[in-house]
């Protein structure tokens, strides 16, 4: 009992507060989840963040370099009796700094750089090992050294390991020698010559605006000319007129992928071979590639020389101080056009979307074909609906008609090509009711035909396809619904 109140005393167990029924029934889960938040925070904080470390420092142990390539500022390519110098530039573009001061071919320098990056040790074979000759790395093929900001890193390739995919490879700052996945192809007979840019003109064949060719006697002047959302080419000189968009573009993409196949740099070889290019009457082509606008544009030059067309040798000079290129000489062949080539070869003189009227002639009858509302119609059964996909495909086979060879420049007699009397003759009214186009066909030779259009001045041959195209009259027409056909 108390000795104060007389109550009786209780045990310490009987002083604590009697948990209520549903707490008792979810202690032991309480427990058990505070004991499982232990652990999970134990995996997060300690297990997990140390077996991230250990695989990051595996990772990072099997790469060859601990180099991103965006790190990379400096590399150089050491081979039997040549080092190569190359530093990153602004923009990422290389320069050549030994043994001449030259551009470099990004896209070599990109690929070399890019093996490197990400190329994997497969196996150590050995640690500092005193005889290398077993693996290559003795004289090693390749000694590559890699500089970044703070970095440096010495690698030597040597032989082909035991698998053909696979090089002995050895870093300077370990001295381990070690199997690699890296390439040969993508490391080995990489020269001065391999490394260096072989570009002979730098322009984008979209941000061209005019080009200036020139091929003894003829010039030739190009510009583009923006038409709504697109844009084309046209002929300034010598002549007015379109000019045929495939051929200019793949001038362009010809001159956009000129490359040297060597170079003959300032010294006593430029010289001699300048005095005799300089005694050249005019070079084989000379082009000059205008970027941007008229007033605030670049021009870029180059002059094509053959001096022996049986030796196969020729040249390429763009600016006094750049070397002497060597190019193939099938380039003098694909950059020589004339105008027949660059100009448009259409013959009937009129675009297919123009025609409002288009009458048509064989020797087997005549139909004229209008243009109403987008609608065509025959102008003998206005009434009669055609079948419009067959009259479009057919007007513009007409319209877009090119011309393949030349015959004669100026139209003489007309009958030895049997376009007196041709055996088709299409006529092209435009929307303001004037005669805009005409073409005529004559004999067939072979699978050309002799044809003379006001498009183009002369008689000229073209494929003979048209004259099996011709649709009669009554081929133009609309077929009538199947009536037993199932309805849509």
């Amino acid at each position: 009992l108390d000795p104060v109140t007389g109550d009786p005393l209780l045990s310490p167990a009987q002083r604590i507060p009697a948990l209520p029924i549903t707490m008792k029934r979810y202690l032991a889960t309480i427990i058990l989840a505070l004991v499982l938040a232990g652990l999970g925070a134990y995996v997060y904080y300690v297990d997990l963040p140390a077996e991230r470390a250990k695989t990051a420092k595996e990772t990072a142990e099997k790469h060859l370099l601990s180099l991103t390539e965006q790190d990379i500022t400096g590399l150089t390519v050491r081979t039997t009796g040549q080092e190569i110098v190359l530093v990153a530039g602004p923009g990422r573009t290389w320069q050549i700094t030994n043994p001449l001061a030259t551009e470099a071919d990004a896209q070599e320098v990109d690929g070399i750089l890019r093996a490197l990056v990400l190329g994997k040790i497969t196996r150590v074979v050995a640690e500092q090992v005193k005889d290398l000759s077993p693996f290559g790395l003795e004289s090693p093929s390749v000694v590559l050294t890699v500089k970044g900001k703070d970095k440096e890193e010495t690698l030597s390739l040597g032989d082909t390991g035991p698998m053909s995919s696979t090089l002995y490879a050895m870093r300077n700052s370990d001295r381990r020698v070690f199997l690699t996945d890296l390439a040969a192809r993508d490391l080995y007979n990489k020269t001065f010559l391999t490394l260096r840019k072989k570009t002979v003109l730098d322009f984008e064949e979209t941000k061209v605006t005019r080009v200036r060719l020139t091929v003894p006697p003829t010039e030739i002047v190009l510009y583009r000319v923006q038409d709504h959302k697109d844009s084309k080419w046209m002929v300034r000189f010598p002549i007015e007129t379109q000019a045929d968009q495939p051929e200019v573009r793949k001038l362009l993409l010809k001159l956009e992928d000129l490359v040297a196949l060597g170079f003959i740099d300032p010294g006593p070889e430029h010289q001699a071979l300048m005095a005799k290019l300089n005694k050249v009457k005019a070079p084989a082509a000379r082009i000059v590639v205008h970027e941007g606008g008229r007033d605030n544009g670049t021009d870029q030059t180059v002059r094509l020389y053959q001096l022996n067309k049986d030796s196969g040798e020729a040249y390429a000079i763009t600016t006094p101080e750049a070397p002497i290129f060597r190019v193939n000489p099938m380039v003098i062949k694909d950059l020589t056009k004339d105008l027949f080539t660059l100009r448009d070869k259409r013959l009937l003189g009129i675009n297919s979307e123009d025609i409002a009227m288009l009458t048509v002639k064989t020797r087997d009858g005549a139909y004229t074909l209008i243009r109403q509302n987008d609608t065509w119609v025959l102008e003998a059964l206005p009434t009669q609906p055609l079948d419009q996909q067959t009259v479009a495909i057919f007007v513009s086979r007409v319209a877009d008609l090119p011309a393949e060879l030349q015959v004669v420049k100026r139209v003489g007699p007309l009958t030895p090509y049997g376009l007196a009397s041709p055996a088709a003759e299409f006529t092209a009214t435009s929307t303001d009711g004037k005669q805009a186009g005409r073409l005529l066909l004559g004999t067939k030779v072979g699978g050309l035909v002799y044809v003379m259009g006001e498009g183009l001045p002369g008689i000229y041959q073209a494929r003979s396809d048209i004259l099996t195209q011709i649709p009669a009259q009554q081929e133009l027409m609309a077929k009538a619904p199947d009536k037993n056909a199932p309805p849509p």
